[in-house]
């Protein structure tokens, strides 16, 4: 399951931004999970909460973010949402296209935590 790998190079980036603004406890973690990227949200929900307990992130809320698949028709210029498979088809001129603009993400966006005086965000 390389989700909990995953986690866990999250969790070493969440401890860095974490020292940096002083920060006292992470109280939630935003990630951004392409469709095509190939990650099991479940499986990565499960590595979070196995992960987290003792770190500075736990108890922390996991939101994940969803980002459709959308390619590119270089033939017709139309831009379309990837439905499913690997071979993407332009659904306007029926033509092939590899130009995958969203989908693969896979990405720590927004953590929000606290330190001993207040609360912070940090994007």
């Amino acid at each position: 399951m390389h989700e909990v790998g995953i986690i866990e190079s999250a969790l070493e980036v969440i401890r860095r931004e974490a020292r940096a603004h002083h920060a006292t406890r992470v109280t939630r973690v935003v990630l951004r999970i392409g469709a095509i990227s190939g990650v099991d949200v479940d499986a990565l929900r499960f590595g979070f909460e196995a992960c987290t307990p003792g770190s500075i992130a736990e108890g922390a809320a996991l939101e994940i973010e969803g980002v459709p698949a959308r390619a590119h028709c270089r033939h017709c210029a139309a831009d379309f949402t990837i439905e499913g498979g690997f071979i993407f088809q332009c659904p306007r001129c029926a033509a092939f296209s590899g130009d995958v603009r969203s989908g693969r993400e896979l990405e720590l966006s927004r953590l929000e935590f606290s330190t001993a005086e207040t609360s912070d965000h940090v994007r």
